[in-house]
């Protein structure tokens, strides 16, 4: 278990653009959106080059990938927009109930949708086909951004602590919990590293979680 330790920043690849969002990861390639430019973009994690993009007029915040399609967070009152990643073409839409503008972070797990939500902060499982609520823990931090999963664990960041806080996907419990440079928005797991939007240096940056969360399974 962690507390307050800084993250070692072992990756650092330029953001296409200036309002950096979601984040996400097919299992070979980064995906990313923006707000202000309207786009979701796909970018090689080798080298940071965009390797196609799609118009999203609606981006609000994070991003997933379903195993399908991409899940953006997206409208007035925030929703899921489901995008053909081949395509860029809409696939529909899924209404988070109640609707409103809490919605932050969004990430599969195999429990179902993990989902981070602000005033107040909490984290929320709710099943994919359905989008009810199956459970709900309260979590720290005033200003929750991304949100992903990593081994059993819920982690989302807080935009105005830049903070990272760990929860036990099973109980709630935070396990854990580390600062990292800049603002983080979105974030993602790809399977070695924990990546994440900092939205002041308009970066994507990767962090080695075995230096920060020691106990993680």
């Amino acid at each position: 278990m962690s507390h307050r330790e800084a993250a070692p920043i072992v990756r650092t690849l330029p953001a296409p653009t200036a309002y950096l969002c979601g984040l996400t990861w097919d299992g070979s390639t980064l995906w990313h959106s923006d707000q202000d430019a309207g786009t979701i973009f796909a970018i090689d994690p080798s080298d940071g080059l965009v390797t196609r993009s799609w118009p999203c007029a609606r981006v609000r915040a994070d991003l997933a990938y379903d195993g399908t399609r991409l899940v953006q967070v997206g409208g007035r009152p925030k929703r899921l927009l489901l995008i053909d990643p081949e395509t860029g073409e809409p696939a529909g839409e899924k209404k988070v109930l109640p609707l409103s503008g809490r919605l932050t972070g969004i990430e599969f797990g195999p429990e179902g949708l993990w989902m981070c939500l602000r005033g107040p902060t909490v984290v929320q499982l709710r099943d994919y086909a359905t989008m009810e609520i199956e459970r709900e823990y309260p979590a720290g931090g005033e200003s929750p951004s991304g949100l992903t999963y990593v081994d059993g664990m819920v982690l989302h960041g807080d935009f105005g602590d830049s903070t990272v806080r760990a929860l036990d996907a099973r109980t709630g419990a935070q396990v854990g919990e580390f600062r990292v440079p800049g603002h983080p928005t979105g974030m993602t797991w790809d399977g070695r590293h924990l990546w994440y939007c900092d939205f002041p240096a308009r970066a994507l940056r990767a962090v080695e979680l075995d230096a920060v969360l020691v106990n993680r399974a």
